[in-house]
């Protein structure tokens, strides 16, 4: 509970002075001012800056999780590809086997002159051994059958493995290629977006913090007045409580895109490692968090699930309670308690439900 209201009073904190900083205009990006000697002349307003970065971010975004789960799938392929590989030894080693023992058992005809036992067993004079040679043939015939059977069954499954294993080396090139275009898509959009921010001064660039804090409140302020948080009152489960204790220790880290901790993490880098933490393994990227885990109504929300954001569910973040979440925003920022209305709210999920 004091983690609870310490989230709350530190998202109010930064609303308050958010507010303060800029009397009168809380939402509104300033005027340009008059142009003057030696004064730099920006042909767009740091609002249309803001809104451009945040394109670019967002496109970032959707690639870094086309890439995570290209990633997570050539992994899963990897591993596939190995196993399918000892398979075939082993399926090799078996096949030699049999050989060796049909050839034996070659051998020791070529040893009895050439005529088949069967043959052997209608000349002898001895009644005894007759009888007993006549089971021996049996056990022999059925012997021979199931050798020619498991050879048969070992040679289809040999050929069947090697059929996957091509399968599989082909989705993994194609996952790796998948790799490859969505990460030069992510180096171009943040290298756009680092491109601009460069080219501002310091000033401005703390100016633009401001504006992306303002449209934040602006956004929480909104969803918290549509009544939303009176009827949020679920408890987190146990392995929630973990989830949550874990996502908001890394408050602090940098974002870094593809990054699953310690040092850094991505948004859904930071969820999927706190349930990790917590137990309980999910998706690696947010969009197929989304398409996996049970969903929830936003009304039946607590601390621990998580909140999925923007339409093509590009962002994710874990409810902490009070209306808050914590979650690693984008490159540039670190991970950090912010109001759960303050992005584009796509759905909510649970991963222990």
């Amino acid at each position: 509970m004091n983690r609870r209201r310490c989230a709350t009073a530190a998202i109010t904190l930064v609303c308050a002075l958010t507010v303060l900083a800029s009397p009168g205009q809380a939402f509104a990006a300033p005027e340009p001012p008059p142009a003057t000697p030696g004064t730099r002349v920006h042909k767009k307003s740091l609002e249309d800056v803001r809104l451009e970065l945040d394109a670019l971010y967002r496109k970032a975004a959707s690639a870094t999780d086309a890439y995570n789960l290209a990633e997570e799938q050539t992994e899963r392929q990897s591993a596939e590809i190995v196993r399918l590989a000892q398979e075939i030894v082993k399926g090799q080693a078996r096949i030699q086997e049999l050989r060796n023992r049909a050839g034996a058992a070659a051998r020791a005809q070529y040893r009895g002159g050439g005529l088949p036992t069967e043959a052997q067993l209608m000349l002898t004079d001895d009644p005894q051994l007759f009888l007993d040679s006549a089971g021996r043939i049996a056990q022999g015939q059925k012997a021979t059958k199931d050798l020619i059977g498991e050879l048969t069954r070992t040679q289809a499954d040999l050929a069947s493995y090697s059929k996957d294993a091509s399968t599989q080396w082909q989705k993994l090139e194609a996952n790796r290629l998948k790799q490859a275009r969505a990460k030069k898509e992510i180096n171009t959009q943040i290298a756009a977006a680092k491109s601009i921010e460069d080219k501002l001064e310091k000033e401005e660039r703390a100016r633009l913090l401001q504006l992306e804090q303002q449209a934040q409140y602006k956004a929480q302020t909104a969803w918290l007045s549509s009544g939303v948080l009176k009827e949020i009152n679920g408890r987190s489960s146990e392995q929630g409580k973990k989830a949550v204790h874990f996502a908001t220790a890394q408050v602090g880290k940098p974002y870094v895109w593809g990054a699953e901790g310690p040092g850094s993490y991505d948004c859904s880098g930071l969820t999927s490692q706190a349930w990790a933490a917590a137990g309980r393994g999910i998706p690696r990227t947010s969009q197929e968090q989304w398409r996996l885990l049970p969903r929830i109504d936003i009304r039946d929300m607590r601390p621990g699930d998580l909140i999925i954001y923007h339409a093509d569910a590009s962002h994710v973040g874990m409810y902490i309670g009070d209306g808050a979440i914590v979650h690693a925003p984008r490159p540039g920022r670190n991970v950090t308690i912010a109001g759960a209305g303050s992005m584009a709210i796509l759905g909510v999920v649970r991963p222990d439900k």
